[in-house]
């Protein structure tokens, strides 16, 4: 069987960052679980607002929620309205005062997380997956991705035995630690069942400050 390493978190200070930011000794387990409710409430809440992550930071008993969607304006609402409603339902969730920020994402298609929810939807809607699956990489490969593969498995189709199909275009290097590799999971419930449906984009190789130098040097 394939073993497989989360592209994230193999890159985890190298050249990601964590999606929790903050320090605790023996209240760990509670800030944890915390977080994940935090997480869970604001997906299901902003599904339909194109949600790409959800970033944490705490300091004292206050918590600073980063919201990065490709729809900031349905986020906000008419005057904040919403995101003032939203954030009274976090401070009443977790007990204590919370701070919502709102980051835009420029470029959903280079997205994963976004780009497999938009697929997921698709299929879901009775979109033939082949198509759904072209059209998602053919228009990451445009908006300037070096290289894209989605993969879906389950029961595709509505076909009695469940089966895996991936498409690739350009390069996914995922061995390499200064790729910058965004990968999304997201399921689409079907009337034949759950489809699984994995994404990984190459966005380009992040350079240390010494290499930069490097190359900057060899150009000269």
């Amino acid at each position: 069987m394939g073993q497989k390493v989360h592209p994230k978190g193999f890159r985890l200070g190298i050249i990601e960052g964590w999606e929790s930011k903050w320090y605790a000794r023996r209240e760990y387990a509670t800030m944890l679980h915390e977080d994940l409710r935090i997480r869970q409430f604001i997906k299901r809440r902003l599904y339909h607002a194109g949600l790409a992550k959800v970033e944490i930071e705490r300091a004292a008993n206050k918590a600073k929620v980063n919201v990065h969607t490709a729809r900031p304006g349905i986020v906000i609402g008419k005057k904040g309205a919403e995101i003032e409603k939203l954030k009274s339902e976090l401070n009443k969730l977790t007990g204590r005062e919370c701070f919502i920020n709102i980051h835009e994402v420029r470029r959903p298609d280079l997205d994963a997380q976004l780009v497999a929810e938009n697929v997921g939807l698709q299929l879901e809607r009775r979109v033939a997956f082949r198509r759904a699956m072209k059209e998602a990489v053919a228009r990451g490969m445009r908006m300037g991705a070096l290289g894209i593969r989605i993969q879906s498995s389950g029961r595709l189709g509505g076909t009695e035995i469940s089966r895996r199909e991936w498409y690739r275009e350009g390069r996914v290097p995922l061995h390499t630690l200064r790729a910058e590799i965004s990968y999304g999971f997201a399921q689409a419930y079907t009337t034949y069942g759950v489809i699984g449906i994995k994404v990984w984009i190459f966005r380009g190789e992040v350079l240390t400050r010494q290499e930069e130098e490097q190359r900057a040097a060899i150009g000269a």
